[in-house]
């Protein structure tokens, strides 16, 4: 069966794209959180949060603004690998109320208890994940199924962190994994668009021409 590659989209331009609604709002969140952070940080604010100033401040840069980043980066990036549509309309909606509801639990979750904050917050990372494994297996892209091994730890991080906190009262092992899985990331999605910018700027400045104007 052949995918039609594009179609046309009616809908409101910010999902028209991944990167779109999730560039932006992982944007806005970086932003408030750190308005909302020096504050609880000095005891001037206290916010409706089971977590310690710290721990909160650690969980929304690998939990909230990471997976943001990285949501916007492959939901545009895998549909060039694959040739499949991207993800856009309701669809990208839903991942992105999702990923606001996770923000918000885990901001009052003094109200709804650290069970219901788990579950809503873990639950973007894991859909996700589900999200990109169907469109590569879909577009039979085997190679990059890669990509899911960091995004399953991040998720597995993000897990153990709650539970960390809740049950040891300091996320010691899970933040050292999010940092492995978004270091991962890095090295991953850099291998990627590192050499393809470099292809694409040697073949617009002439290599040979660079290479006897430096020797």
């Amino acid at each position: 069966m052949v995918i039609p590659r594009t179609r046309t989209y009616a809908g409101p331009a910010i999902l028209s794209y991944g990167f779109r609604p999730f560039f932006l709002f992982g944007a806005l969140h970086a932003g408030l959180s750190i308005l909302l952070w020096l504050p609880q940080f000095y005891g001037e604010l206290a916010l409706a949060t089971l977590f310690a100033p710290v721990d909160w401040h650690v969980h929304e840069l690998y939990f909230g603004f990471l997976p943001a980043i990285v949501t916007g980066f492959l939901f545009t990036a895998v549909p060039n690998w694959t040739g499949r549509m991207p993800l856009q309309g309701n669809a990208l909606l839903a991942l992105l109320l999702l990923w606001l509801a996770g923000r918000a639990a885990v901001t009052f979750s003094t109200h709804i208890g650290w069970q219901s904050a788990l579950v809503v917050d873990s639950a973007f990372l894991i859909a996700v994940a589900m999200v990109i494994a169907r469109e590569i297996i879909a577009g039979a892209n085997w190679r990059n199924l890669k990509v899911l091994l960091p995004l399953l730890i991040l998720a597995a991080a993000n897990i153990g962190f709650h539970l960390e906190a809740h049950f040891e009262g300091v996320s010691d092992v899970s933040r050292r994994l999010a940092a492995l899985a978004a270091i991962t990331l890095i090295m991953l999605i850099g291998g990627r668009v590192i050499p393809s910018f470099t292809r694409n700027w040697l073949v617009r400045e002439n290599p040979g021409r660079f290479v006897d104007r430096k020797t």
